[in-house]
């Protein structure tokens, strides 16, 4: 399966214009925050720019030792994780709604498409592992919809790594991205997305193509984060 593809317009979504704006794709270029996802009840969840920007650290390492064949990013942000895989001469592709994200991994090696996970994507039903890590198990603000989305990706018995929040939670809200500046934002800003603990991410595998195989958890790296670990789950895709 070729990877070598360019970027292309997504289509007009949601999710894609939120994540698009301003403070996003700023903090992206800059390589630090502060950035936030505000809930519409006020709540903030802070979002590790820093992080995402540097190189792979020991939890990104454990999911990519665990990855097989070729790998879809999904949500690949400024693509530490794609341009890890291409360094090591594996085949990887990066998707991200973000052209700031886009641009940053192809800047640092990877290969990545300006594109949602819902649009249609080059080796539809043949990727062998797909990665959904740094919260992107909240993409679209359907967990159950993702997972069968991510299942029609992947080949048969691919693999699906999934981080988990480490409090067990099963949360749909409304949210949209600030950098603190009290700036405001449009009234579309708003999109939806989810928070899935591995308790409710074992619920939503067992009513969908998935068989779950391996959980572990690293120590988190970054200090100011309000969780001490990172949590994984592997699941393998069943047959349909």
């Amino acid at each position: 399966m070729s990877t070598t593809v360019s970027p292309t317009t997504p289509t007009d979504r949601r999710d894609t214009v939120s994540w698009g704006a301003d403070p996003y794709a700023d903090a992206l270029r800059s390589g630090r925050g502060p950035l936030f996802l505000r809930r519409s009840d006020g709540w903030l969840l802070p979002l590790e720019v820093e992080r995402w920007c540097a190189g792979p650290d020991a939890a990104d390492l454990s999911a990519l030792r665990r990855c097989a064949g070729s790998v879809l990013d999904i949500g690949c942000g400024p693509g530490r994780l794609v341009a890890a895989l291409a360094a090591q001469g594996r085949r990887a592709l990066g998707i991200d709604v973000s052209a700031a994200a886009v641009a940053r991994t192809y800047a640092i090696g990877g290969t990545a498409l300006h594109r949602s996970v819902f649009d249609t994507l080059p080796g539809e039903g043949a990727w062998d592992t797909a990665l959904l890590l740094d919260g992107n198990i909240g993409i679209g603000g359907d967990p159950h919809a993702l997972l069968t989305r991510t299942a029609e990706l992947l080949a048969p018995h691919g693999l699906l790594i999934v981080e988990t929040t480490p409090a067990d939670v099963d949360e749909r809200v409304q949210v949209r991205v600030e950098d603190g500046s009290h700036t405001p934002r449009p009234p579309d800003a708003h999109f939806p997305w989810a928070r899935v603990g591995t308790p409710a991410l074992l619920r939503y595998a067992s009513a969908s193509p998935w068989t779950p195989i391996e959980q572990w958890t690293v120590p988190h790296p970054t200090a100011q984060s309000p969780d001490t670990e990172r949590c994984f789950v592997a699941l393998r895709r069943g047959g349909w």
